[in-house]
């Protein structure tokens, strides 16, 4: 009798240490609950039971008892995004898009050494880039698309080698392009459509060896279509329309064999590789309807 009842007491206490040891840290789950209040958690669509474990909590995913990632997009947020996240050390994906969440961005946010993601797209936040965005050497994507952010791009962005995907389309910001730029030679995607950028592209684009979507459509560039355009050998799609460039000759001759979106302020070359792309597909066609012979 003695031995079941000392047998029972060890398993609990090994089940209550192993419990309390799963817990998170207090400054992430009040990091959490801080997100919950400031975006108006009662009214999400998908709520979180705040009274359970973290790990229970719809979008949020926990390993080795840390917070490594949030997943709420379209999910009724609707408020600000609070500082306090900066408290969440091991996040690696922080995705919040398709909100109605406003405010500025919190500068805090560049303190997330581990982030790998930021997706805050179709929100209507404000503010500008901080330049302690260049601290993020582990980010890979930036979407923040259609949004009211406005200012300079920071030339520190230029720092985050690991970044495939910029989209900063959609939104208010202004000036020239930071040079730094070309040194972004991991992209795949550079969106910066729909803003107010302007003057010359000082840099040229040939680094940029696997940048498969190009758009610098709807601003204010002017002088010559950037250099090292044509060599990118990968590019699918390149939009460069209702700007101010003068002299197209830098993209005359496109290297890339995956090209399928070619729009430019230049008609005439517009319906060459207009032709060109639809000779392509033809020729794309006739090959797979031979095949089924």
């Amino acid at each position: 009798m003695t031995y079941k009842l000392l047998s029972t007491t060890f398993l609990f206490m090994v089940l209550f240490n192993t419990a309390v040891s799963a817990q998170v840290p207090k400054q992430e789950k009040e990091a959490l609950i801080d997100l919950y209040n400031a975006s108006n958690g009662n009214d999400w669509t998908q709520k979180w039971s705040l009274n359970s474990p973290v790990e229970s909590w719809y979008g949020v995913d926990v390993l080795n008892n840390h917070v490594v990632s949030i997943i709420l997009y379209e999910n009724n947020l609707e408020g600000r995004i609070p500082a306090s996240l900066k408290n969440l050390k091991k996040l690696e994906v922080l995705d919040l898009a398709l909100n109605s969440l406003n405010g500025q961005l919190p500068q805090e946010l560049a303190e997330l050494g581990e982030l790998k993601a930021l997706k805050l797209e179709d929100n209507q936040l404000t503010g500008s880039l901080s330049k302690n965005f260049g601290s993020l050497v582990k980010l890979k994507e930036l979407i923040l698309f259609k949004n009211n952010f406005e200012g300079k791009i920071p030339s520190s962005i230029a720092n985050v080698k690991s970044l495939r995907i910029l989209d900063l389309s959609n939104n208010r910001f202004e000036g020239n392009l930071p040079e730094t730029m070309a040194n972004m030679t991991n992209l795949t995607k550079l969106n910066l459509g729909n803003n107010a950028f302007e003057g010359e592209v000082k840099f040229s684009f040939d680094g940029m060896r696997n940048l498969s979507e190009l758009s610098l459509a709807s601003n204010r560039f002017n002088g010559n279509v950037p250099s090292g355009i044509a060599s990118l050998t990968e590019l699918q799609s390149l939009q460069l329309q209702n700007n101010d460039f003068a002299f197209f000759d830098t993209i005359q001759n496109m290297k890339s064999a995956y090209l399928n979106t070619f729009e430019t302020d230049d008609l005439k070359l517009n319906l060459k590789y207009q032709e060109l792309l639809d000779t392509d597909n033809r020729m794309a066609s006739n090959q797979f309807e031979g095949s089924n012979d």
